[in-house]
């Protein structure tokens, strides 16, 4: 070895300035020559002469170290070396020393002046462990030197450099191997010690008192009794007691070290490392030891792998055996703390660290306890459960239940997903969490281990109290806040009174919903949403009416955003829960069973929300059953697995589907009781299937009715500013419902929870279609129901969610349901009605109600090739069109507001049908049912004579205002009040116009597509239908071509749907379709609505305009000549008439009867028209309200044959006088 280096080194090894002088074999500490240790390992006393070296010295002692490294690496040094180690003492640049070789040098004990590299990432990940010396190490010189006083700086550093020049030519004595090898593990076993447990072993006679000098490693400095610990640190070849060469500290002094640290107190000063050790508290510490030692144990076991392969391996099994006991002691201690946390002043609060630990495994997974690097189940925190499971079953439960306990008692002070910092604090002033999202999250990691899901779900907190237990009645009334001092008697009066409102408002039952979402365990976690009308959601619409829509997008989509995160860590929660075992998962159903009867009345239109939980903890409900469903609704074959039984068996739905009780709940049958056995394949997926079910109605049904409302409100609000010529932007009331809307539609509008919900009741409607009449009558109404509402809901909010989704299930149970064969099982007309909008919405082609919206796939059935559903499925073709006929009668019962929109949807469904020739036959079919169809047709005449009545006496008024509001001061000249009754009663008559008149084009439209059908047009010439039919078709066209008729006219007809023009082409055509009727002839000249210039005015009207050509035109100007005709003749029947008998005259009408019969109930006679017209609306004898029909009416023979003698007789009589 060439340059001063050697010189250094062998006066730094020979004791000094004035030592002994060593043989030159040493390595610089002491593994040769003097050294205060012997070879036995026994302790020589040198460290009361070390701290007085000069600090010139001690960077010689270090920089002889250095050469003799080099010296061991290299078998020949260049000049260049030692050129620059020469620099280095002579305080050259620090950067010169980085350039060394990558050697271990002792660079991290700062306060001896050190100037080597520090060992940088302490706690960081996996490094090489093949080192050759200590970081931080302090050197003891050897043990028969003699120590000098240090000498001047100049002169010490003018030796150093002298020697090592000097020693160029000098080579250095060998090392021993043994030594060596053991001085090498030795030092890999401290550095274990400070990448593992962060310390440092000092001596009793080293100053531990003070931090570590290496702050960057964040190295707590122990003093350790035991020599064979003290003296890996202390000493270069420590012994055993056997007298071999030591190789420092072994796997049972593990357990010492560890008790050292954790027996620290909070405030020792050795804490305050860099990062302070003093704040992550016992758990956290021994987590991170536990997580840094199986990183090192991997690191070290492939580095052996590879030794192995190359026959190199020295002291990994050793280091392997350590690193494996500090987990093992690591998890034993943490155990101990939390079993009995007084144990270590660290671990007073141990369970509130353990919850801690939990949270910071969402914020920080680089440091979590749940994540292990060896592989599954090998965490710090399975182990922990392990552990205290093993070692006291009822501790474990303790803990677990206080860890929880934190953890909800910090959730409970959240009211959204968005409050943070939401944190419980202890007698220490500690938080918890940053979030309800972290604090979910936590809950998820304790569930890691299923020992301790099964812990959480017995904890206290997760049920509610029994139905018939005494807890349940006990009532619980919010704390309320106290009168401010100072306040005068009329403010406390005031106050009280307001207080009590608040009691009586703000109360609630042990067991209700309330009591669900604030003291249960699930509860508190699903309870956490974006309730629309909180501040810190509303802020995000703030001024709603004025933001752009892309403003509003993102803001919407950020706060989906935030909710999916939530409900997935909420989905992950229970998923463990039901995973973890048999009596961890029939907790869970329990709590399902509850959650679902205490808010059994959360679907109204207005819930007490003192019994009911709120809507955001019923759509969090939803949601995790939802994904409980996702495999068997996406599955067909685990789908069929559902089992209708289900709702037979109170022993396994918990009492939500009884039938008898205030709450029980409605079944599409009627007499259903529960005798079905119930014995299922898969007890779980039934439970799921009918729990989602009623979640959902439960939770999206209500959200979805309350969002139509807000978004009504809305626009009549926009529309009445509008019309006040006011700011929109400004109103706050407009930007309320706006806020609110956007709100609602966070969720609502959110693709995948808008996608699992269609899908699931495709699902559901597949479930029903599949099972047999008796299952199906037992079945809850709310499935069907609800179905119908979504998938409306969805085809008017969001129909592009719709696209790549499989109605085919929908379709077909649609269908089925309306079929007659079903008519009299679901009897429910509302829900009938509902079916019938459902296949208008959904299933009818774009092409035949002008929609746009929804997907055209959806319509479509991919077996089919594409064809629509309406016209490929065989059930349709045979059953569809005789079903909407029927409901069109049907749906009188569903109430006056209702019944026109549903209505009109049937009238379109048939005029697609009747174009479509696959229905053709179907249709025929209706005229064999002569009952059903006069139904039918009595209705659609009565609904037209009623709504066009109405729409002709509001449009004149319509206009009347329109003129006045076009008037600037003829408006002006009103009182505001006269503007404001005008205004109101205005737009209640264009209410009524845009609801009525759809409904009257529909049905005119089916008339004449209907009547062009032979078979058809001789039903509606029958007795019961001849007159009515004739005396409809008049009345609306005295409207339309009348003195007042065309002149008609509004300000915006189409926003009114008002088409005269199109009406009376429509009206002209059925007139034409009778034109070789001689009976339908007779009874227009009949009608009191007929005139003579009435018909010829049509006439005129169609050919002027253009509305009918070639055939049609001509069939309709026969059909007003035959009218005129059998007109003439009526009158001169007339006269006839004037003197008839009594007998022969209609004793309801006191018209003369064409076709007299006798009511077998009261005996009267009466004209067959009459009756038969009265028996359509109402099936009671007029005369004394006693049941009729039209079959028990008697014809009146001998009268009838009176009647036409004495006529014939009147008739000669008049022709032979003229």
């Amino acid at each position: 070895m060439s340059g001063f280096l050697p010189d250094i080194a062998r006066w730094a090894l020979g004791g000094g300035a004035g030592g002994a002088g060593g043989n030159g074999d040493g390595d610089g500490d002491g593994s040769g020559g003097s050294n205060s240790n012997d070879n036995n390992g026994n302790n020589n006393d040198g460290n009361a002469n070390a701290n007085t070296l000069s600090e010139e010295e001690i960077r010689a002692k270090r920089m002889a170290r250095l050469a003799a490294l080099e010296n061991r690496q290299s078998s020949s040094a260049c000049t260049e070396d030692a050129v620059i180690a020469a620099d280095s003492e002579n305080g050259a640049d620090s950067s010169n020393a980085e350039k060394i070789d990558s050697m271990e040098i002792d660079g991290g004990d700062e306060e001896a002046g050190g100037s080597g590299r520090k060992i940088d990432n302490i706690s960081g990940g996996p490094r090489p462990m093949d080192v050759d010396d200590v970081p931080g190490e302090k050197k003891m010189p050897a043990a028969d030197a003699t120590i000098f006083e240090p000498a001047p700086k100049k002169q010490a550093k003018e030796t150093t450099a002298t020697a090592a020049f000097e020693s160029k030519s000098a080579p250095a004595t060998p090392l021993d191997p043994v030594a060596e090898a053991a001085r090498k593990l030795r030092r890999k076993k401290l550095l274990l010690l400070r990448r593992v447990l962060l310390v440092t072993i000092a001596s009793p006679a080293d100053d531990a008192s003070s931090p570590s000098s290496d702050k960057t490693a964040a190295c707590v400095k122990l003093v350790v009794d035991d020599p064979d610990i003290a003296c890996t640190a202390d000493n270069d070849v420590g012994g055993g007691s056997d007298g071999d060469v030591g190789t420092g500290f072994r796997t049972h002094h593990i357990a010492e070290i560890l008790a050292s640290r954790l027996s620290l107190s909070p405030s020792a000063k050795s804490l305050e490392t860099m990062p302070p050790q003093h704040k992550c508290g016992i758990i956290g510490y021994l987590g991170g030891c536990y997580k840094r030692a199986g990183e090192e144990w991997k690191e070290v076991r492939n580095g052996l792998n590879e030794k192995k392969s190359k026959s190199s391996a020295g002291g990994e099994e050793d280091l392997l055996e350590i690193l494996e006991e500090i987990r093992k002691q690591v998890v034993s201690y943490a155990a101990s703390s939390l079993m009995v946390p007084d144990l270590f002043e660290l671990g007073n609060d141990s369970t509130l660290q353990l919850a801690k630990c939990l949270c910071t495994t969402t914020t920080d997974p680089t440091n979590s306890i749940t994540f292990d690097v060896l592989g599954k189940n090998t965490s710090f925190y399975y182990n922990l459960c392990e552990e205290l499971h093993s070692q006291d079953v009822d501790s474990f439960q303790n803990v677990i239940t206080e860890v929880a306990k934190y953890l909800t008692d910090s959730l409970s002070k959240c009211d959204t997903i968005l409050d943070e910092p939401a944190a419980i604090t202890d007698s220490n002033t500690a938080t918890i969490g940053d979030n309800g999202l972290f604090l979910v999250s936590a809950l998820r990691e304790l569930c890691t281990h299923k020992k301790a899901t099964a812990a959480l779900a017995n904890t206290p907190r997760f049920h509610l109290p029994p139905a018939d237990s005494p807890e349940a009645s006990v009532k619980v009334t919010p704390t309320m806040p106290r009168l401010p001092t100072g306040a005068s008697a009329q403010q406390a009066r005031l106050f009280h009174m307001m207080q009590a409102m608040s009691n009586s408002r703000a109360g609630y039952l042990r067991r209700s919903g309330p009591a669900l979402e604030k003291e249960t365990l699930l509860g508190l976690v699903l309870r956490l949403g974006l309730p629309a009308e909180h501040p810190s959601v509303t802020s995000t619409f703030s001024n709603a009416a004025s933001k752009t829509k892309k403003d509003v997008s993102n803001g919407i989509e950020g706060l989906r955003r935030q909710l999916e995160l939530y409900q997935n860590k909420c989905n992950e929660l229970v998923k463990q829960l039901v995973i973890a075992g048999e009596d961890s998962r029939k907790n869970v159903i329990q709590w399902f069973i509850d959650a679902l009867l205490v808010n059994v009345n959360a679907g109204a239109s207005r819930p007490d929300r003192t019994k009911v939980s709120s809507p955001e903890l019923l759509l969090n409900l939803s949601v995790v059953l939802l994904k409980l469903c996702e495999p068997f609704f996406n599955d067909t074959k685990k789908s069929l697995l559902i089992d209708p039984g289900f709702v037979s068996s109170p022993e396994n739905h918990g009492g939500i589907y009884d039938l008898t009780g205030n709450d029980h709940l409605p079944r599409l049958g009627s007499n259903v009781t529960n005798s079905a056995v119930y014995q299922p394949k898969n007890s779980f997926i039934p439970l799921c299937f009918f729990f989602c079910s009623r979640s959902l109605a439960l939770s999206i049904i209500p959200d979805a009715n309350f969002y139509d409302m807000i978004v009504y409100q809305a626009r009549r609000t926009a529309w009445t500013i509008q019309r006040q010529n006011g700011d929109i932007r400004s109103d706050p009331n407009l930007n309320r419902y706006l806020g609110i809307q956007y709100a609602k539609e966070i969720h609502l509008q959110n693709r995948a929870y808008v996608t699992d919900i269609l899908k699931f009741y495709d699902m559901a409607a597949g479930f029903l279609m599949r099972i047999d009449k008796d299952q199906l009558i037992t079945m809850p109404e709310h499935i069907v129901n609800d179905f119908c509402d979504v998938l409306n809901f969805a085809s008017e909010q969001t129909p592009k969610m719709m696209a790549g989704i499989d109605f085919g299930n929908s379709f077909r149970l649609s269908v089925k349901l309306l079929s007659q064969d079903y008519a009299g099982l679901v009897r429910n007309y509302n829900l009938r009605a509902k079916l019938g909008d459902v296949l208008h919405d959904i299933f009818l082609p774009d092409s035949a109600n002008n929609r746009s919206d929804v997907p055209a796939s959806v319509t479509c059935d991919p077996l089919a090739g594409g064809q629509p559903y309406l016209t490929s499925d065989k059930l349709s073709q045979e059953t569809l069109a005789p079903s909407l006929l029927l409901l069109y009668g049907e749906v009188e019962h569903t109430g006056f507001y209702d019944k026109n929109s549903h209505r009109t949807k049937i009238a379109e469904l048939l005029k697609f049908l009747w174009d479509s020739p696959e229905h053709k036959p179907a249709f025929r079919r209706i005229t064999e049912d002569k009952a059903s169809f006069i139904k039918f047709a009595n209705g659609i005449v009565n609904e037209m004579n009623h709504q066009f009545a109405s729409v002709m006496e509001r449009l004149p008024a319509i206009r009347t205002v329109q003129l006045q509001m076009a008037n600037p001061q003829q408006w002006a000249a009103l009182s505001e009040e006269e503007r404001e009754t005008i205004t109101s009663r205005h737009e209640e008559n264009e209410q009524h116009v845009k609801r009525d008149l759809p409904l009257c084009n529909s049905i005119m439209k089916m008339l004449g597509f209907l009547n062009t059908d032979k078979d058809i047009r001789d039903m509606f010439l029958l007795d019961e239908m001849r007159s009515r039919l004739a005396n409809m078709l008049l009345h609306v066209l005295t409207k339309l071509v009348g003195s007042r008729g065309l002149d008609l006219k509004v300000d915006n007809p189409e926003t009114y749907n008002f088409r005269p023009k199109e009406m009376l082409q429509d009206l002209c055509i059925i007139f034409s379709s009778f034109a070789d009727a001689d009976e339908f002839q007779k009874e227009c000249a009949r009608s009191g609505y007929y005139t003579t210039d009435l018909m010829s005015k049509a006439v005129k009207t169609c050919r002027k305009l253009g509305l009918l050509v070639g055939e049609s035109m001509e069939l309709f100007d026969l059909l007003a000549t035959k009218v005129e005709d059998a007109s003439k003749m009526m009158e001169s029947d007339e006269d006839l008439y004037e003197d008839a008998p009594d007998e022969f005259l209609d004793e309801l009408m006191c018209t003369f009867m064409i076709d007299p019969v006798i009511l077998p109930t009261s005996g009267k006679i009466v004209d067959r028209q009459t009756i038969t017209q009265h028996l359509l609306n109402d099936s009671t004898d007029p005369f004394n309200r006693k049941e009729l029909s039209v079959g028990d009416i008697v014809p009146a023979v001998e009268l009838k044959e009176k009647m036409e003698v004495w006529l014939e007789e009147k008739r000669a009589a008049r022709n032979q006088s003229s």
